[in-house]
């Protein structure tokens, strides 16, 4: 079992930062692959970006190339959102989530692939 616990959120003026933290516990954490999608009103959640506890790969959705950073503290089992030259659209609620990956190409970046989630964490991007 995984526990994931999100922060960080919050109103924010486009062009602004936020960072958002993902704190995880739980015997097997290190084994999972872990993401941040978001979902905003009347949308499907999506994939924002990815990484393991053991590589240096990260992995992006195209919409946050460049404006956004995936980040890991091992020690302290909690994964980072770096998110800059934030726009309205990227409001949503984003959440983190866990979930197996076998090192293959690619990486798990469908809502289907990832067995545990947080309980999101509000952003919302003033024009």
């Amino acid at each position: 079992q995984v526990q994931l616990v999100e922060s960080g959120g919050g109103l924010v003026q486009a062009g602004g930062s936020l960072r958002l933290s993902c704190a995880a516990s739980g015997r097997t954490v290190s084994s999972y692959a872990m993401a941040w999608f978001r979902q905003a009103p009347g949308k499907e959640r999506e994939f924002v970006a990815g990484i393991t506890w053991t590589s240096s790969k990260t992995y992006y959705a195209g919409s946050a190339k460049g404006r956004f950073t995936i980040s890991r503290d091992n020690a302290k089992n909690t994964v980072y959102l770096q998110m800059s030259s934030l726009k309205p659209e990227d409001t949503a609620v984003y959440y983190c989530a866990a979930g197996y990956y076998s090192g293959s190409f690619r990486y798990p970046s469908t809502r289907s692939e990832y067995d545990y989630w947080g309980q999101g964490t509000q952003v919302t991007v003033s024009s």
